[in-house]
């Protein structure tokens, strides 16, 4: 390419590049020089080959304020890198006071529109270069007046609100179409109801007018650009404006948030929420004055927009607003170019995404020998275990929640009317059974049992049946302060207490452990407290480390992000490709777990709470992470009942025993058994060792030295004394006997304080720990079912919705290569990140430890293969017996594949993998863990390396965010795309960190099959040091087929929906006999419609005479079983 050669060197303008501190430089050979990263060749060109000859020059030609932003200065630096690529950025003195002829040459132009930008000459320049135009000119005409941009997104199908325009002569305003009254407006004969929205036709002008109704108190507020901390204020002013025209649009009402997408090019897009100017006109900003914004996930139709818009305005750098109401997403603002501030991640997209557009169009007219990356390097595949290379089409984990604190129950009968009105109130008799969780419905409770306390003092004899003593703790915890303090969790205020109520008939069927009281005849409730559980700092770092681990779960990214771990998931889900969806159950530790997970995995920034609210799911329908563990099962209640017979024996147990407790021969309960030898013996050591416990810390309380001591997690000595007196006092009952129900929470507590509170060097913690560990490893397991056949009924019981699901997204995974395959072009374009149809399925199910052995009972006891026949899943079941316990952040996790190089039809197509781990290593038990097989260990990477560059070996290098552990720390992390320059995020992996080395996750193991062992980290601050660190992914199975695990999940589904609706059947009997209203087995359903979207036409990029693109239409809606009572979307 040749420059000007009618100019000397001294004519030619200088031309500037943004540097990092903000100020600029002439541009030098250093920006002309390959600057060695991820975006260049892997070595640089001899010394003597002219680079200059043949670099594409990118001209930025903007405002200054725009050209010299921090966004634009970061990804032109990140641009430079690409080693044929210079940018030049033209002076705005050039821009204003020169001729077009006059500017600066360049083969690609950004240019684009801001106040005070003489656009004409932009068109000029244009016409007289004829550059590469990123975003089109012309177009930006119409950007600038909102009524073109609603004509255009109109003209596209893309949903707006419902508008009207107003037009105004400015000579004679008064001539129009307009008929205000005191509620609405009449707008060319379209009625507007109050609150609605009145904008100026042009899109520079911000001063966006919304008008409330007089019902709400009238006025109206006044939106404008920011200033300051403020971005609206509230004026009485109620009568629109009389001068000027506007668009006149109904108001959407979303949860208080806008939605701000930036797309680069029409397959990528960013998006971010932050709170509605028109909320409060309060602008947010962290403590560096920045406007705070949250992580957003665009759904499929979302994406759709994002692809039409940056079509339709040909802007390929664009942003616009999305308003999520009532179920659908509305575009009311179309910005034209706009980059993401602060977001480290995004200008390395960014810049990748513009860099490989230029070449790709470029370099064949330069003759540049580029190389365009293979777009198979942004599919996810994979070796299988014969060899060939497969797809990665879905994952499925199902995943219990992190480190909590202990959790803390009581049960007491109720018989008082006062509990009876509240349970009435909101709606228990519909089900039977009541959970109240919301501040106002917990103080109700606590205003009833302060009154019957005041009455019990008032008259002693009172007719008042509940115990006082009862009454007395209820009131104490409903009045106690939560030690994280529910503003911890934003709204999610009384997360850490709940109380449920279930109504009994005959009221309680015999005494219970704690109420020794004789029987009374007609209804009760039984009224449960809990409080506790909640997630701890290290159980934040144990969820974050796991998610960050998780991106390794996902080949991909081999190109410009090799040697970085994770990044190919990060590329995969910016790109669209991603298909994500987090869901959670209605606990709270479960519900940050998740939050912190999707934190790590997506390498978000800032708070959980705004994760939680934009990405967590709460999938509290049908059941489908949610059990009532106090409503049990006719077979669980004599599960319980048996193992409660079996534990009082006082005596050593003999074969008889064993063949009742162990009938599936587990090794892990026959070792226990051999442990505990007597079980009233050991339970009485266990009594004994408590009681000297809450002795040893009655005198810590007594010394002065102890007096302000702070244990872990702010839990003081008095709530630790509180928690072990209430296992002593209920442990051992009034008649002598034990209460075994009681061992889980023994256990709970033991591990807590041997954990997080070992500093205080408590006697015999660690012979308390593994007497109760030993009891605690049968009796948990054996709640869920003792046989194989209560195993499966339990287990039914508990996660028949859940299993349904995850049925369904396994098939719709399926449906979606059978849709996609009808695209003609799908063979030739559906090979890359450019093809948004092709995406991989995640879905992840945060839970309890219910519903993770129940799932786990299902594969293992349901049938899926014969230990006989299949030596892979006897070695795997033989792994699973030894398990002793299924800890914090264990995992279930299903991977689907696909073979392309198979029939269709086949039934090799689609490739079933089952993977477990255990979760988070114990205290104590590092030593005697069982070993597993390794991750798909039979699969070519495991040996053909030592270490795979994807392996989450590598992860550990990767900080955990430490604000989630102590007071909040500024992590300076350093991008690992842009090396020797200063980073600031979470968003791209950190460079080597050996201090943190110690909470490494490893899902591929080297070529032996036992994992080394990892040490504990030193660091010193709370939670980090002391969590364990997560037992590696172990293979149960990897070559099952679709078909088999779909017939294997349909016969599950079959057999427990039959069963569970002839419980229901019983239940709904039982009200009705009881004159209360009953339950209407039928409308359990509860279907889930998807709109069917028809795919749209594919369009040709206008920057590009290439082939048309496909496009990432929704899924064909799901059409649940008729046989079945559950039903779900595909989502």
């Amino acid at each position: 390419m040749s420059k000007s050669s009618g100019m000397s060197n001294s004519e030619l303008p200088r031309f500037l590049i943004g540097s990092e501190g903000g100020e600029s430089r002439e541009l030098d050979d250093r920006d002309m020089r390959n600057i060695s990263g991820p975006y260049g060749e892997e070595e640089e060109e001899e010394e003597d080959e002219d680079q200059s000859e043949r670099q594409i020059v990118v001209g930025i030609c903007s405002m200054m304020k725009k050209s010299k932003s921090k966004p634009m200065t970061e990804i032109l630096e990140r641009l430079c890198k690409f080693e044929y690529i210079t940018v030049v950025i033209f002076p705005e003195e050039v821009i204003l006071g020169e001729p077009v002829e006059k500017w600066p040459l360049c083969d690609c132009l950004i240019s684009f529109h801001s106040k005070g930008f003489p656009l004409d000459k932009a068109v000029s320049y244009a016409k007289l270069r004829n550059p590469l135009l990123i975003n089109d000119l012309n177009m930006q005409y119409f950007i600038q007046d909102r009524r073109e941009v609603y004509r255009i997104l109109k003209e596209e199908g893309i949903d707006l609100p419902r508008y009207a325009v107003l037009n105004r002569d400015p000579d004679r305003p008064e001539e129009c179409n307009l008929v205000e009254s005191e509620d609405h407006v009449e707008v060319n004969g379209e009625v507007f109801h109050k609150p609605f929205v009145e904008k100026p036709v042009s899109a520079e002008d911000h001063n966006v007018y919304i008008y409330y109704p007089t019902s709400a108190g009238g006025g109206s507020q006044r939106l404008f650009r920011k200033i300051g901390s403020r971005s609206s204020v509230y004026s009485p002013e109620s009568t629109v404006r009389k001068t000027g025209s506007y668009i006149y649009e109904e108001f959407m009402p979303t949860d208080g948030t806008d939605v701000k997408v930036y797309t680069v090019g029409p397959d990528y897009a960013h998006a971010e929420a932050r709170k509605s100017p028109a909320l409060d006109g309060k602008v947010e900003r962290d403590s560096e004055g920045k406007e705070i914004r949250y992580p957003v996930m665009l759904t499929a139709m979302e994406k759709l927009v994002a692809r039409k818009v940056c079509l339709a305005f040909k802007q390929t750098v664009c942003g616009f607003d999305l308003l999520r109401a009532n179920g659908h997403s509305f575009v009311c603002d179309v910005n034209g170019f706009s980059f993401v501030k602060n977001s480290m991640k995004y200008y390395d997209d960014c810049a990748k995404v513009l860099g490989n557009m230029v070449m790709r169009e470029l370099a064949p007219q330069f003759h540049i020998p580029w190389s365009i990356p293979m777009e198979a390097e942004d599919i996810p595949i994979v070796p299988t275990t014969s060899g060939t290379m497969m797809e990665l089409r879905c994952v499925i984990a199902v995943i219990r929640h992190g480190d909590r604190t202990p959790k803390q129950k009581m049960k007491m009968e109720v018989r008082n009317a006062l509990f009876f009105e509240l349970f009435e109130k909101y709606g228990g008799y519909k089900s039977g059974k009541l959970k109240l969780k919301k501040p106002k419905q917990l103080q109700e409770v606590l205003d009833i049992a302060r009154q019957l306390l005041a009455e019990l003092v008032l008259h002693n004899d009172c007719e008042i049946e509940e115990k006082k003593s009862k009454l007395e703790q209820l009131k104490t915890v409903l009045e106690m302060e939560s030690s994280l303090n529910d503003n911890q969790y934003g709204h999610f205020s009384g997360i850490n207490r709940k109380v449920q109520l279930t109504y009994l008939p005959n009221g309680q069927p015999k005494a219970s452990s704690e109420e020794e009281d004789t029987l009374k005849e007609g209804p009760s409730l039984l009224l449960v407290l809990k409080w506790g559980g909640e997630l701890t700092p290290a159980g934040r770092v144990q969820a974050e480390e796991l998610g960050r681990a998780f991106r390794c779960m996902y080949p991909g990214g081999q190109g410009d992000y090799a040697g970085f771990p994770g990044c190919g998931l990060l590329r995969l889900h910016s790109t669209y490709r991603h298909d994500l969806k987090i869901y959670a159950s209605d606990e709270g530790r479960v519900q940050m777990t998740a939050a912190a997970f999707a934190k790590g995995l997506l390498a978000l920034e800032g708070e959980l709470t705004p994760i939680l609210v934009q990405m967590v799911k709460s999938a509290n329908m049908n059941g489908l992470l949610d059990s009532d563990s106090d409503s049990l099962t006719d077979c669980q209640q004599r599960v319980k009942a048996r193992l409660h017979e079996i534990m009082q024996k006082s005596k050593d147990f003999n074969d008889d025993d064993y063949s009742k407790l162990a009938p599936t021969g587990s090794p892990s309960l026959v070792n226990s058994m051999g442990i505990i030898i007597n079980p009233v013996r050991t339970c009485d050591q266990v009594h004994t060792l408590i009681k000297s416990l809450t002795q040893q810390i009655c005198r810590r309380l007594e010394d002065p030295k102890s007096a302000d001591l702070q244990l872990y997690h702010s839990e003081s000595l008095e709530l630790m004394l509180q928690r072990w007196s209430k296992l002593e006092r209920d442990f051992r009952m009034k008649n002598g006997r034990y209460d075994i129900s009681k061992i889980p929470d023994i256990y709970d507590c033991v591990k807590y304080d041997t954990q997080h509170n070992s500093s205080l060097a408590l006697e015999d913690t660690l012979e308390l720990f593994h007497l109760s560990k030993a009891l605690a490893d049968i009796i948990i397991p054996q709640e869920y079912g003792i046989t194989k056949a209560e195993k499966l009924d339990i287990a039914s019981a508990y996660c028949l919705p859940l299993v349904k699901k995850i049925q369904l997204d396994l098939q719709r995974t399926h449906e979606d290569e059978a849709v996609n395959k009808l695209h003609p072009l799908w063979f030739r374009y559906s090979r890359g990140v450019m093809s948004p149809g092709r995406h991989v399925r995640t879905r992840l199910y945060f839970t309890s430890e219910s519903h993770v052995h129940s799932l786990l009972n299902i594969f293992r006891y349901g049938g899926l293969l014969n230990e006989q026949k299949d030596e892979q899943w006897k070695q795997a079941m033989d792994y699973l017996s030894a398990v002793t316990e299924l800890n914090y952040m264990t995992q279930i996790v299903i991977m689907l594949y696909e073979d392309n190089n198979k029939d269709p039809s086949s039934e090799e197509r689609f490739h079933v993998e089952l993977h477990f781990s255990p979760g988070v290593k114990g205290c104590k038990d590092e030593e005697n863990a069982p070993l597993g097989f390794g991750f798909r260990p039979a699969s070519s990477e495991n040996h053909e390396k030592q270490t795979d560059p994807g392996s989450l070996e590598d992860l550990s290098q990767d900080e955990p965010d430490r604000a989630a552990l102590t007071e909040p720390i500024n992590i300076q992390k350093k991008s690992p795309l842009i090396r020797n320059r200063k980073g600031g995020s979470m968003e791209a992996l950190s460079e080597s960190n050996p201090s943190s080395r110690g909470l490494a996750y490893r899902i591929f193991p080297s070529s032996s099959r036992q994992s080394p062992e990892i040490k504990p980290s030193s660091l010193g601050f709370e939670g980090y040091s002391l969590v364990p660190s997560i037992y590696p992914l172990e293979t149960l199975h990897n070559s099952l087929s679709l078909k088999q695990v779909d017939e294997f999940l349909t016969a599950l589904c079959k057999n427990g929906s039959e069963t569970q609706f002839k419980r229901l059947k019983t239940l709904s009997a039982m009200f009705e006999s009881h004159s209360q209203p009953s339950i209407d087995v039928d409308s359990m359903e509860t279907p889930v419609t998807t709109p069917v979207q028809s795919q749209p036409t594919a369009q040709s990029l206008w920057y590009t005479g290439g082939p048309p693109s496909t496009s990432s239409g929704p899924s064909s809606p799901s059409v649940a079983d008729p046989s079945s009572n559950f039903a779900f979307s595909s989502e």
